[in-house]
């Protein structure tokens, strides 16, 4: 039993867990953070990778997510310029479009405009696009113009029959660092940050909760003493309501899959496409990591957290036809290098397809019979701030004095450098250290802004790194993962700390791997004991 009582204790490393563990630690509340697995090891690393409104949301008429989403998208943008840009959508047009039957907007233009049932004329895609332009305000991204495809870069990869597009901003975020970087500033503001610690069971008393937890590599056994719970448990939410703190509750959640593939580069340049198939759906095909292109995503509904999601034949069959639609030359199996999955839990709102369960968030008290819990539904990674700072005035009436919002224009770890500085660093960076490549030095900037300089610190040559585990991984840097990111296992570093597994060979992966249990990171270990004792 732990001699401390915490004010919160939170269940879920994903980016609602980290990202309210950041904020109340920065108003003083004492934070733990149990999360089972590694941090973002579910939802939160299987993302499209985008920081955006949700243009698509407004044919659901939820303006007041998407005009959340939009303020959201520059205030992160100044908080995260390493890992976050802004990047330009092209959306192709042709007559041909059409709505999913069951939207609002759909259903609306049926019953006024009869002829029209059915069809996304280009007049309501430019009136959408202006909203889009408008709702949040721009400072930072330029926005919506008409694009001509005919003799274009734009148009080049795409087939004969689309002649002009839109273009509109939104931004790219690297998902998964996103969710360390909160949970590094978390633990730098007084969190204790615990990885790899199942939570077994949580016992509820009349002002305070007893939290069981096991550590799954040790097996050690810890409870827990917290004035609060927090439930953001993403996909095990509602098992964790059932079946872990036992809640009589009638809130429940539904699963959606997203599936994605990567394929080898389809295209030159550096926008992205938004492409609307003949039922109604969208996806979207975006420069990746260099040498790849990412498209997505599904949309199914998912049987329960226990079962892996994985993007099944019938998903990437779908991405590839629907694709194939819009590129002069065909997607094939064979392009395919990678497929991952993810599975949203969106809060039941009753809607009559996965498409269309609302992507808003939902956040619930409950303090019948003891101390208070919090349980946290749904949200999507744009509005992740903005959940937390709602989840601090739910958790605010339970602490006395408790301060007001902080985290609004406040940078994340590495990225204290303005909007478009990344070439810069990249050229300093390269200058203190003249044996990094151009493209080495940009993965580092890209992945730890400023903090990309600590990890290199005193290195004359790369020799001065340590071991070298191929595609530009060093000893330097996976020490400083291990030591300041909580990574433990390969797959934590070259999946969710980086995208380095589609460079790696399995050989190299397993090398990795070996040495980091060999290492044992014995400071992480003191890194913890000393956030618990504060």
């Amino acid at each position: 039993m732990t001699d401390k009582t915490v004010d919160l204790f939170i269940i879920g490393g994903g980016i609602n867990g980290c990202g309210i563990a950041r904020d109340a630690a920065g108003r003083g509340l004492s934070v733990t953070v149990a999360e089972m697995g590694d941090l973002a090891q579910a939802t939160s690393s299987a993302s499209t990778k985008l920081f955006h409104g949700g243009l698509r949301y407004l044919e659901y008429f939820e303006f007041r997510l998407v005009r959340e989403a939009l303020i959201e998208r520059e205030v992160l943008l100044r908080a995260m310029p390493h890992i976050s840009w802004p990047m330009r959508f092209v959306l192709p047009w042709h007559p041909d479009m059409r709505f999913e039957s069951d939207t609002p907007t759909s259903k609306l233009l049926g019953m006024a405009m009869p002829w029209m049932r059915g069809r996304r004329p280009s007049w309501l895609i430019r009136l959408g696009l202006f909203m889009y332009d408008t709702l949040g305000g721009r400072k930072i991204l330029p926005g919506t113009r008409t694009l001509s495809l005919d003799g274009t870069p734009e148009g080049a990869p795409l087939q004969e029959r689309f002649h002009h597009a839109y273009e509109y901003s939104d931004c790219w975020v690297e998902d998964s660092r996103l969710v360390v970087l909160n949970a590094r500033d978390a633990a730098a503001r007084g969190a204790c940050i615990m990885v790899g610690t199942k939570v077994l069971s949580a016992e509820r008393h009349a002002d305070h909760w007893i939290v069981s937890t096991r550590d799954v590599r040790t097996g050690d056994i810890t409870r827990h003493r917290a004035r609060m719970l927090v439930n953001a448990g993403g996909p095990w939410v509602g098992d964790i309501i059932r079946g872990t703190i036992r809640l009589n509750s009638t809130e429940g959640v539904r699963l959606v899959r997203g599936s994605h593939i990567v394929t080898r580069r389809l295209y030159d340049h550096d926008k992205c496409y938004f492409f609307q198939g003949t039922d109604g759906r969208i996806i979207f095909a975006i420069p990746y990591e260099g040498d790849f292109t990412l498209i997505g995503t599904t949309d199914a509904d998912h049987p329960g957290p226990s079962t892996k999601p994985e993007c099944t034949p019938e998903e990437r069959d779908y991405l590839l036809r629907f694709a194939s639609e819009y590129f002069r030359k065909p997607v094939t199996v064979d392009d395919v290098v990678w497929s991952y999955s993810g599975v949203r839990p969106l809060y039941d709102d009753g809607a009559s397809s996965a498409t269309a369960a609302t992507r808003d968030y939902t956040l619930k008290v409950d303090q019948a019979g003891g101390a208070p819990v919090l349980n946290v539904f749904g949200g999507k990674i744009t509005t992740y701030r903005r959940l937390a700072e709602s989840a601090l005035e739910q958790i605010a009436p339970f602490f006395d004095g408790l301060p007001g919002a902080w985290t609004r224009g406040v940078p994340l770890p590495g990225g204290d450098f303005p909007v478009g500085g990344v070439p810069g660093l990249i050229v300093d960076l390269r200058a203190a250290h003249p044996f990094l490549t151009q493209g080495w030095a940009r993965r580092l900037v890209r992945a730890y802004g400023r903090d990309a300089g600590e990890i290199l610190k005193g290195a004359r040559s790369a020799a001065d790194l340590g071991r070298d585990f191929g595609a530009t991984l060093t000893e330097a840097e996976v020490v400083w993962l291990m030591d300041r990111e909580y990574a433990r296992r390969a797959e934590d570093v070259v999946w969710r700390r980086s995208k380095l597994g589609l460079r790696l060979s399995p050989d190299q992966v397993a090398a990795l791997d070996a040495w980091m249990q060999d290492r044992q990171s014995p400071a992480e270990t003191t890194m913890a004991a000393a956030a618990a004792s504060r």
